[in-house]
């Protein structure tokens, strides 16, 4: 048995559904009880926890041999970090009592560096976190961006014909991949029968794509001329701010802008392994700007 925790989202609704495929019993462990029967109706069995709830996740994690886990954020948290850190602490709480043999974590690029890297650094306290536990089998899959995260910003550059970018150059290829790609590398991990105790695995898409890249193929999508255009760094808080997000994520995620334009969020260079999802940028925004 596989217990999948945020199952709803991107990322753990399709290792479930490849899991299934491959006729793997799997737990789905929601928030909401509500949406319970599209897992049910794939097979799943059901656990409803809540993340801050250590009694509740150990009784999802309980009698599993394997794990997926990601750590959510709240970009609406007025302390945002120490909010996603309590999170950690439950998981490794809820993790440590009901021992599964196997334990998957979606992490991030970046995840290596203990300071200067923003929302990250909460990746950071989970990897450390998950070290200090007894499983067999430790698997740290460091996600790059995921390429859904240019929808409001593609939406707006389809519209406007100008896509902001935070990040410079606007020349600079960044990795990134599709959490569709993640969720499906994620399941190959747990169906492979390697016994490393520590696994570190960087997943990133087919190959990178710059700012210019990604207006060049909004353009396409939307048949009209889309040009990328850098945001003053001294625009971000404000910017992030009024796209609803609280002022103390903001300000994690200026410093994880600023990270990524010094080159510190990729791949830990000779570590673990690289693996490549199959979704072009074009592929994800296309589905982006038709929904």
């Amino acid at each position: 048995m596989h217990a999948i925790l945020g199952a709803t989202g991107k990322v753990g609704r399709t290792t479930i559904t490849t899991l299934r495929k491959a006729d793997v019993a799997v737990r789905a462990i929601l928030r909401d009880g509500s949406k319970a029967q599209a897992f049910s109706d794939l097979g799943c069995e059901i656990a409803i926890a809540d993340i801050h709830d250590r009694e509740a996740l150990a009784t999802a994690f309980k009698g599993v041999s394997a794990v997926q886990i990601i750590c959510p954020v709240d970009i609406r948290a007025v302390e945002a970090y120490s909010s996603m850190k309590r999170v950690v602490d439950c998981l490794g709480e809820a993790l440590m009592a009901a021992r599964p043999r196997t334990i998957l974590a979606i992490s991030d690029y970046g995840a290596q560096h203990s300071s200067g890297t923003g929302v990250t650094l909460i990746f950071h306290a989970l990897e450390a976190r998950l070290r200090q536990l007894e499983a067999r089998r430790l698997i740290l899959l460091r996600s790059a961006e995921h390429m859904e995260n240019w929808a409001r910003l593609a939406k707006l550059a389809a519209e406007s014909g100008r896509l902001p970018s935070f990040y410079d150059p606007l020349t600079k290829p960044l990795p990134t991949i599709s959490a569709h790609d993640v969720g499906l590398l994620a399941a190959e991990l747990l169906l492979e029968k390697q016994d490393a105790a520590l696994r570190i695995v960087h997943a990133e898409g087919p190959r990178r794509y710059t700012p210019n890249d990604v207006a060049t193929a909004i353009g396409s999508l939307t048949g009209r001329d889309v040009v990328a255009q850098l945001l003053p760094e001294s625009q971000w808080q404000a910017a992030l701010i009024g796209a609803g997000l609280s002022e103390d994520y903001a300000r994690l995620l200026v410093e994880l802008y600023a990270a990524h334009n010094a080159g510190r969020i990729d791949a830990e260079q000779d570590v673990g392994e690289i693996r490549r999802g199959r979704s072009e940028i074009a592929e994800v925004l296309g589905r982006i700007l038709t929904a």
